[in-house]
């Protein structure tokens, strides 16, 4: 049974800086991409970073680039998201997620129906 529990999320002021985790089991961690999705209230859930689908590395939204750092610690089946400067936009609730490595149309790897496996999220609250 694979799972995804996120941690680390909280209460921060613009400006500050919080570091996600998302441990997993059940699953050879190593071999599949993982991603991080956000969702704020009353939006869709939308891609923040990935890595794994290719071999340029990493990928990041627009919206978080130069400020959020996607890393994995494969011996500790755990991925992490570094949150930078945040800021009151990047309220949500942020979710992990573990793709079988494969999905059809142009960057569908941004996209949740490329993820088949979930954490439970974990709440991000940015105060002006």
């Amino acid at each position: 049974q694979v799972q995804l529990v996120e941690s680390g999320g909280g209460l921060v002021q613009a400006g500050g800086s919080l570091r996600l985790s998302c441990a997993t089991s059940g699953r050879t961690f190593s071999s599949y991409p993982m991603g991080w999705f956000r969702q704020a209230p009353g939006k869709e859930r939308e891609f923040v970073a990935a890595d794994r689908w290719s071999s340029s590395g990493i990928y990041y939204a627009d919206s978080v680039k130069g400020r959020f750092t996607f890393s994995r610690d494969n011996p500790k089946n755990t991925v992490y998201l570094q949150m930078n400067s945040l800021k009151p936009e990047d309220t949500a609730v942020y979710y992990c997620a573990s793709s079988p490595g494969y999905c059809s149309g142009s960057g569908c790897w941004m996209k949740p129906p490329a993820y088949n496996y979930w954490g439970q999220g974990t709440q991000v609250t940015v105060s002006s």
